[in-house]
This record gives C-alpha cells, sequence and structure tokens, in this order.
C-alpha cells in the first residue's frame, strides 16, 4: 500500500499573457473575403485581433507570458517542475513546444510536455496541473496556452479568416491551504470531430507538396455555433455543482472567447445573474484557441483588479470536439 499523502490543495497563484504588437482591425481583412466590418461585429463581435511579426514564433510569445507570470508569483523558473503546453500551431511534431520553452526559460530538467486540446487544452492542462500538485507528482506546474493561428489561417476564406489571432498566456498552479481549483468537468463529442478540422493532413502534403495547400483551418460554423450553445452551457452547470458553487457565488465567467453571440446565450442558458463580470477579450483579441482562456483572464483581470482572489467559472472547448471547465479562484494581487 502507497503511504505517502500530501493531503494539499491547489491554486492558480499568478496569471501572465502577451499579445502580438500588430492590431490587425477587420478592414485589413474584409477585402478578400468579400464582407463588411460591420457584418463581422455583428455575427461575433470581434472588432480587431493581434497577429505576430512573421519571425515571431510560438516560443517566443509564450516566453514572454511565462515570465510575466512568474514575476507575478514572485518565483524563478528554477522553482517550477513541470510545464504543460497547450497548443495546435507549434509547427514541430517532435521535439514539442514545451522542451523549447525550458530550454528558453533556464530550467531544461524540469518535465515538460504538450497537449492538443484545441481551445480547450489550457483547462486540460489546468486541471492536469491541479491534479499533480494535489498528488504530489509536482509543486509548481506552468500551464501554457499559446497560439500562432496566423500561419494556419486561409485569408481568403470567408468562414474563418476573420476568427482567428495570436497570443499566448500561462498560469502557475502550486500548492494551497485551502481548495482553488475545483473539479474538471470535461468530455468530447468526438462523433462530430470533422466540424473543425485542419487540412490538408501532412501527409498529403507530403505526397503532393506542389498541388496541396499549406494546411488551414476550416469548420462548419452553424454547427459549432448550436453545439457550443446548447451543450457547453450544460458543461459549465456541471462545473459549478462539482465545485458545490452556484451561479450567485461567482464573480467571473472567463469561457474560451470564440464569438460574443455564444458567450452571452451561455451565460442566460446558466442563469448567471448580471453582477458577474463576464470576459469578452474576443472584441480586440479575436480568437486565440488554447491562449483564449488565460488571455481573457489576464485582461479581464487588468481591467478589474477588484476580481483577484474571486471565483470565476472557466470553460474551453473547440476541434474534436472536445472541452473542459472549472471553477477556480482567481489568482491574489501580484
Amino acid at each position: 500500500m502507497i503511504k505517502v499523502r500530501t493531503g494539499t490543495d491547489s491554486q492558480i497563484l499568478s496569471v501572465g499573457g502577451y499579445q502580438p504588437a500588430r492590431v490587425v482591425p477587420n478592414s485589413e481583412i474584409v477585402d478578400r473575403i468579400d464582407s463588411t466590418d460591420e457584418w463581422i461585429q455583428q455575427r461575433t463581435g470581434i472588432e480587431s485581433r493581434r497577429f505576430a511579426a512573421p519571425d515571431e514564433s510560438v516560443i517566443d510569445m509564450a516566453t514572454k507570458a511565462c515570465q510575466q507570470a512568474l514575476d507575478r508569483a514572485h518565483l524563478t523558473m528554477a522553482d517550477i517542475d513541470t510545464v504543460i503546453v497547450a497548443t495546435i500551431t507549434y509547427p514541430f511534431q517532435a521535439p514539442s513546444a514545451a522542451t523549447a520553452l525550458v530550454a528558453r526559460l533556464g530550467n531544461p530538467q524540469a518535465a515538460a510536455f504538450d497537449i492538443n486540446a484545441a481551445c480547450a487544452g489550457f483547462c486540460y492542462g489546468l486541471g492536469m496541473a491541479s491534479d499533480f500538485v494535489r498528488s504530489g507528482t509536482s509543486k509548481h506546474v506552468l500551464v501554457v496556452g499559446v497560439e500562432k493561428l496566423s500561419d494556419f489561417t486561409d485569408p481568403d476564406d470567408r468562414a474563418t479568416a476573420f476568427i482567428f489571432a495570436d497570443g499566448a498566456g500561462a498560469v502557475i498552479v502550486g500548492p494551497s491551504d485551502h481548495p482553488g481549483i475545483g473539479p474538471t468537468v470535461w468530455g468530447s463529442d468526438a462523433d462530430s470531430r470533422d466540424a473543425i478540422v485542419m487540412n490538408p493532413s501532412w501527409n498529403e502534403f507530403r505526397n503532393d507538396a506542389q498541388g496541396v495547400k499549406w494546411p488551414n483551418i476550416s469548420q462548419q460554423g452553424q454547427a459549432v455555433f448550436r453545439w457550443a450553445v446548447f451543450s457547453m452551457s450544460k458543461a459549465g452547470v456541471r462545473a459549478l455543482e462539482a465545485a458545490g458553487v452556484t451561479p450567485d457565488q461567482l464573480d467571473a465567467f472567463i469561457p474560451h472567447q470564440a464569438n460574443v453571440r455564444i458567450i452571452e446565450t451561455m451565460a442566460k442558458e446558466m442563469k448567471i445573474p448580471e453582477k458577474v463580470i463576464i470576459a469578452q477579450d474576443i472584441r480586440t483579441s479575436g480568437n486565440t484557441s488554447a491562449a483564449s482562456v488565460p488571455l481573457a483572464m489576464s485582461a479581464l483581470l487588468a481591467e478589474h483588479p477588484e476580481l483577484h482572489g474571486g471565483l470565476a467559472l472557466l470553460i474551453g472547448y473547440g476541434a474534436g470536439l472536445v472541452y473542459a471547465g472549472q471553477v477556480v479562484q482567481l489568482p491574489p494581487k501580484p
């Protein structure tokens, strides 16, 4: 029988975010897709987004978000024993983005791995990080969501060209004397996994590079919208119940930033009170997939510092179709 028992709870100690310098308004997108700024804002709420520079990599962006999280937690990379990177846009199958990141940050001995759960990736990673700390496997875990989606978006695709963007967000999960991260509610609707895809496959590209386009993301917009609105609101309710929290006890709701209409409908379906502050970072950040939730958390705390230490419901969902969510105590003031 294993006799070691830590009895440790977990919490988010800090959050960091990074967005590239280049702001891309809808006016730069619309001509190639025969659309308008008004149409994009009406359908999604997006006014602008950020694109990384051509020579700015996933690792460059993640490094800046991580350093901010470390500084805010008053820790150094030497204090981090595990790094989890959620991404679908690191352009190497192996070795992982996480190993590149720990080498860049200065602790190449840390455990490091990537996860591919698309827009739900950060919440997947946060759930694992909490379990690692609570079990004693890790003491401090750096969880990163980072994407350079501009590299995998077709600027001529009217269904997706205006949606996706670039950025990175990171949190540090560490020990706590009280529960700071609720149980993770997660799952998938894999029968509908073709609703969001990145095509063509690397095999197709390798076998016919002259005749096959570079892989880009495509999606069945209406199908994804319906699934997100009705299935994710139910998942959010389950996450609240798993944490023993009612909607009126929340201070913030921080969902994946996919579409303002989805966010508003989910909040209504879950009966989230008007007093709860809802993240709508998508308006100026676009959809940054795995980076979406931590970036929205960082932006919300910058705008509403009174939320530090408050309760928030997080939920991410995307390609797969996969989802994950949990109730968390937001990090304390730096």
